[in-house]
């Protein structure tokens, strides 16, 4: 492992929480003309699983921006804001820029395979936007994308219970149309009460900004 991706990793378990109990992450806001995460050795080939039951594979987007973000349908509260947030922002950015927009795909890929079937994946995305995707797979084949991707994540099973929570490393990527990672989409950082990092306006910005 490479010492950028090594500081990366470390960052992400810095995020690591039972979505319940937030997680904050933050995406550069400065004007540079490259976002933090170029360079980074994030992402790699992959074929999962679409909300239709059908393979997809990650070079099926090439050509498209992407936004990846993992996360899973029974977390109460941190990945459903989170979506709702960007798909509303990247709804807004459909209207004021439709053929920039048309070169993204949004992406929701599940962290928690064994309850987030293609059938729930597909009831779950259709709440909040009709582009975004949702992606599941095996066991393994989620385990090696999470790798892939620099995403950490964990069961929080309890003997006995049916119920869990899966904690998971909160870091919504933007890809360019060659696969390489541009920067982190923002969301809200709840150790900063007074300021709103990931309020829709805020992520239209990044989408107006790194869309081409």
């Amino acid at each position: 492992m490479n010492k950028a991706r090594m500081l990366f990793t470390l960052s992400c378990l810095a995020l690591l929480a039972a979505c319940n109990m937030g997680g904050g992450g933050k995406a550069s806001s400065g004007d540079s003309a490259q976002g933090e995460l170029a360079g980074a050795r994030i992402g790699a080939p992959f074929t999962l699983t679409d909300q239709d039951g059908k393979p997809a594979r990650w070079d099926d987007y090439k050509g498209q921006y992407r936004i990846v973000y993992f996360g899973y349908t029974y977390c109460p509260d941190v990945c459903p804001v989170d979506l709702q947030r960007i798909m509303q922002a990247f709804a807004q950015f459909e209207k004021a820029a439709p053929q920039r927009a048309a070169k993204v795909q949004p992406i929701l890929i599940s962290v928690d395979p064994a309850r987030d079937t293609p059938a729930v994946l597909k009831t779950y995305v259709a709440a909040f936007h009709p582009r975004l995707i949702g992606l599941t797979g095996t066991p393994d084949q989620i385990a090696k994308v999470a790798k892939d991707f620099v995403v950490i994540y964990n069961s929080e099973k309890v003997a006995g219970a049916s119920d869990y929570l899966v904690g998971h490393s909160r870091t919504p990527y933007l890809f360019d149309p060659d696969g390489k990672p541009v920067a982190l989409v923002p969301v809200d950082d709840p150790g900063t009460p007074d300021v709103d990092e990931g309020a829709p306006d805020k992520v239209l910005a990044f989408l107006q900004k790194w869309i081409k």
